[in-house]
């Protein structure tokens, strides 16, 4: 079913038409697989390091593997400490913040994450120094310092710094030792020769529903935005990910069985709009080509949830 990159819609069909359970099952099994191998690689690497950086593009997954890793390290005695890079951003300056070439103000430029201070506390933990972490508000596009929280690293302990620039050079290079693992839904849908589903779009999906659910915005909003989204992952993402000490394929067979109950909707929704995007006009019609899967079979472990909610890891 699952070839590299190739997901057989026909065999997904049947699979969630007779063995729906078992389906699910089997696809987290290889994802937690992953996950497991890339805790083993991670503990040998302490050796070396305390510090991880995990990287991916927006709707991989990242903070839910961040937190599986963290669940598989702590069963092997490491105590994990999870940290947002978002954190780091820098307060907003109009006079100084990168634009994009339409003058846009770039969110997804790594120009807006404050490197130094990146740099300086990835050096203090590895010499066992206490580091304050700050706070980010993104409403207020601030940071505030009366927010920071503390850390110190003490033996047999690590620290996951997860976002979408932890790969970028001004991180990697003044830190080789560190370990590096790139995120991405790497699966499409295929019918026999031909895509209907690309995981570029698997993973719009993904953002659509979270931000509606999660952060306050609607369909129309993440389509609109999106462009700018995959310029930034073209610019600032893509070239660095072959760095990665370890790839993890975060695409769930299963998911656009769920998903269709969710994002088909919201897509639905903006039919007849003035709103013209070529995204839309593709992921509608492959969607109809799903069987359904009942939501309530997605584990509430499952990185799925990151996206539908109703999981056990607490995203805000």
């Amino acid at each position: 079913m699952v070839r590299s990159n190739y997901i057989d819609l026909a065999e997904v069909n049947r699979r969630v038409r007779e063995d729906p359970k078992e389906f699910v099952a089997e696809c987290e099994r290889g994802y937690a697989e992953q996950v497991s191998a890339a805790a083993d690689m991670i503990i040998e690497n302490m050796k070396k390091s305390p510090v991880v950086l995990l990287a991916g593009p927006s709707g991989s997954g990242k903070t839910t593997t961040a937190f599986k890793l963290e669940q598989e390290l702590e069963e092997r005695g490491v105590t994990t400490h999870s940290v947002s890079l978002d954190n780091y951003f820098k307060t907003v300056d109009h006079r100084t913040v990168p634009r994009t070439p339409e003058g846009d103000v770039d969110l997804e430029s790594p120009l807006c994450l404050d490197m130094d201070l990146l740099n300086e506390h990835f050096g203090m933990l590895a010499r066992g120094e206490m580091i304050r972490i700050p706070r980010y508000v993104f409403s207020r596009q601030i940071r505030d310092p009366s927010r920071s929280t503390p850390l110190r690293l003490k033996e047999n302990e690590i620290a996951i710094f997860e976002g979408i620039h932890a790969l970028n050079d001004d991180l990697t290079a003044p830190h080789p030792e560190a370990f590096k693992l790139y995120v991405t839904a790497s699966g499409g849908y295929w019918i026999n020769d031909e895509q209907i589903l690309t995981r570029q779009q698997l993973r719009l999906m993904r953002r659509v529903v979270r931000d509606f659910n999660f952060r306050g915005a609607n369909a129309a909003y993440t389509l609109e935005m999106w462009p700018t989204v995959i310029r930034g992952e073209r610019l600032y993402i893509d070239p660095y990910k072959t760095s990665a000490d370890d790839w993890i394929n975060s695409t769930l067979a299963y998911e656009v069985a769920v998903m269709k109950q969710f994002a088909g909707k919201l897509f639905a929704e903006l039919l007849g709009s003035t709103i013209v995007n070529e995204e839309l006009q593709s992921i509608l019609p492959a969607l109809a080509l799903f069987s359904e899967l009942d939501p309530a079979l997605t584990p509430e472990s499952s990185l799925l949830r990151e996206f539908i909610g109703g999981g056990i890891f607490n995203y805000g």
